[in-house]
């Protein structure tokens, strides 16, 4: 993690970077590569061994994602790295998806880079039940979604979470919990 002083010089350059769109994320990415990485290695860890895509195959599918957003403003580096948590969510819940879709015999085996699954079988459906219970619960409290986000798929502490999503720690750790609670539950047998 940066020191101190680079992190004040990353928000900094956030705040002057926050135009939007591809010059915001070609700006910020340079300078969050590694905690980037760190996010990725965490989020792919979580997973069960059999996914084809690494660390860096993962950073660079969210970049693409990013990269691809117009409208994308970013305040500081907690709110970057929280954005890049959600497309990191993304590029893994698609590759779930397609992962399934091949298994149940919807499609043929992949042949690009693209369409390498980055889940393996076992843990599809889990990641595809988590998204849509996800989802359910942002339907019901959006804020505790979005923190779910950041600390489960971005891998974010609860400082940086509260920084991305403007809350006071203290709110992040009880939102952090009730969901925690409320997707047990839900995924339950």
């Amino acid at each position: 993690m940066p020191e101190t002083r680079e992190l004040k010089s990353i928000d900094r350059r956030a705040s002057a970077a926050s135009t939007g769109g591809r010059s915001t994320v070609d700006q910020l990415v340079p300078l969050l590569y590694d905690e980037l990485r760190r996010i990725a290695h965490h989020r792919l860890r979580a997973e069960q061994t059999g996914h084809t895509l690494e660390t860096t195959g993962l950073v660079h599918e969210a970049y693409l994602r990013l990269v691809g957003t117009d409208q994308l403003t970013v305040a500081d580096r907690a709110h970057m790295l929280a954005v890049a948590a959600q497309a990191m969510r993304h590029v893994l819940i698609d590759s779930a998806v397609r992962r399934k879709a091949v298994k149940r015999g919807g499609g043929r085996l992949p042949e690009s880079i693209d369409d390498v699954p980055v889940v393996d079988d076992a843990r599809s459906d889990e990641l595809l039940a988590l998204d849509v219970a996800l989802d359910r619960l942002g339907e019901i409290d959006a804020r505790q979604a979005r923190v779910v986000e950041c600390r489960y798929f971005g891998g974010m502490s609860i400082e940086d979470t509260a920084v991305a999503l403007e809350l006071s720690p203290a709110t992040v750790k009880r939102d952090w919990a009730l969901a925690r609670a409320w997707l047990n539950r839900e995924l339950s047998p």
